[in-house]
């Protein structure tokens, strides 16, 4: 029976859309560090260059969970939104207890690395598992929209940012010096009730037989074999690369829209981009439905991203842009732009998946997939911020609502952009030549030409 038949309409959002949400919404929070990553440093007497090594581990171990975990998370998905729940919210609650730890006793490794191991390791594990959990549900749910399902979920990931900011600095602002890390143990318990709702809800359909024995289910690596072993290694290079390159680009965000002039706005243009990265989840792969080959999607996001990056770069609109509407309109549609590739990169990958390789291995081999996303958090925002320390001059601009000098560094945040339109166009390559089109896409191809 398919899920279409079962009894009850509203089952697939009950079983299916709402409990992915209810996930994706609360690990998606993860993408919130910069509201509080300063506030941190402070409060427990490091760097903030030493505290933001907690958000690069928590992307590292979501990708390598996801990978080493799939298995757990394709035979049991109750299994792994448990784990996933109890993970996130124990590993959201012990960084605040570092946090406050790191508050009495200044400058203590203890609290540092404690805040790692809290916030990047553990709560890793929960983000790692807590993203793929919900996925194949949802593809067998909404067999006939795989795309929309799945991009509903991770919009809710990408949504989770816009969302939580704006409680989180109010949270900070109304608890004073000790709302850091007050603000951790009242999310975490939020968070783990959300959670474990959607735990109990989630349910993959009655109708699905899930393949366990050899010869029902073959290994991921004879499942990946079924083509040419270049397609996945394309898949991965290319998600890898639109991670790389939105990180980098992301990274330094709030920095560029200061560079041109728009540092009041910065809070509204942040979630501005939020959205479009939510949007950008849920369009693209919605768009992608009606594509007979997915891959369309991505071939679509990196021609526009090396259009719109090449546009800043021949105007030096980073660097020129403050007072000049026409710049700071090119700047501002890369930002949302590169905010929405990356998201939509992010929704199509589960289903680019399931169209190559089918359902029956889809978890696995997504969670291998996202090994990808942990290299990139490493990668992105690190080489970005290697660019803009080494190239270019740092400059005073204007000061912030404290009264503080601000200082920036135009050269290298348009430097940046180098090195992300040589990404782009490696990706855009590889989407065209490893990549090969689906069966069902080669059929279609054939089934037009034999029509004319």
């Amino acid at each position: 029976m398919s899920a279409s038949t079962q009894t009850g309409k509203g089952a697939k959002w009950i079983r299916a859309a709402i409990p992915a949400l209810l996930l994706h919404c609360s690990i998606g929070t993860v993408y919130c560090w910069s509201i509080f990553s300063q506030e941190i440093a402070d409060y427990i007497g490091f760097s903030k260059g030493a505290t933001e090594w907690a958000f690069s581990f928590a992307i590292f171990f979501l990708g390598m969970s996801a990978a080493f975990l799939g298995n757990v998370v394709e035979k049991d998905i109750h299994k792994s939104s448990l784990i996933a729940t109890i993970c996130f919210s124990v590993g959201m609650a012990l960084t605040g207890y570092f946090i406050y730890y790191g508050g009495s006793h200044q400058g203590s490794k203890i609290a540092l690395f404690g805040i790692y191991i809290s916030y990047g390791f553990i709560m890793g594990i929960g983000l790692g598992t807590g993203y793929l959990s919900p996925v194949k549900t949802l593809m067998l749910w909404f067999a006939d929209r795989k795309g929309l399902a799945t991009g509903l979920a991770v919009a809710g990931f990408g949504a989770a940012k816009a969302i939580a900011s704006p409680i989180m600095q109010k949270m900070l602002d109304s608890m004073g010096k000790t709302g850091i890390y007050k603000m951790f143990w009242i999310l975490a318990g939020v968070y783990f009730v959300m959670m474990f709702v959607g735990h109990l809800l989630l349910k993959k359909p009655d109708g699905w037989h899930e393949p366990q024995g050899k010869g029902e289910k073959p290994s991921i690596i004879a499942t990946l074999k079924t083509k040419p072993i270049t397609n996945y290694i394309g898949i991965w290079l290319m998600f890898y690369i639109n991670i790389t390159c939105g990180l980098a680009l992301i990274s330094q965000e709030k920095m560029i829209v200061k560079c041109i002039g728009l540092a009041a706005s910065v809070g509204i243009i942040s979630t501005v981009s939020a959205i479009f990265n939510a949007g950008g989840r849920l369009g693209f792969s919605a768009w992608a439905d009606s594509m007979k080959d997915r891959n369309t999607i991505y071939k679509l996001i990196f021609i526009l991203s090396i259009a719109f990056t090449a546009c800043v770069m021949a105007t030096q609109g980073i660097k020129k842009g403050e007072g000049n509407t026409l710049l700071i309109v090119l700047v501002l549609t890369l930002i949302f732009f590169v905010n929405a590739g990356y998201g939509g990169g992010f929704s199509n990958v589960p289903t680019l998946l399931s169209d190559h390789y089918g359902m029956g291995s889809i978890s696995a081999i997504h969670g291998i997939t996202l090994s990808a996303w942990a290299f990139a958090g490493l990668t992105g925002n690190q080489v970005a911020n290697y660019i803009v320390d080494h190239s270019g001059e740092w400059i005073e601009h204007g000061t912030d609502a404290a009264g503080n000098v601000v200082r920036v560094n135009p050269v290298g945040y348009q430097n940046v952009l180098y090195f992300t339109i040589a990404l782009y166009t490696v990706a855009l390559i590889l989407c065209l030549l490893l990549v090969r089109p689906t069966d069902k896409a080669l059929e279609a191809k054939a089934a037009k030409k034999a029509a004319k």
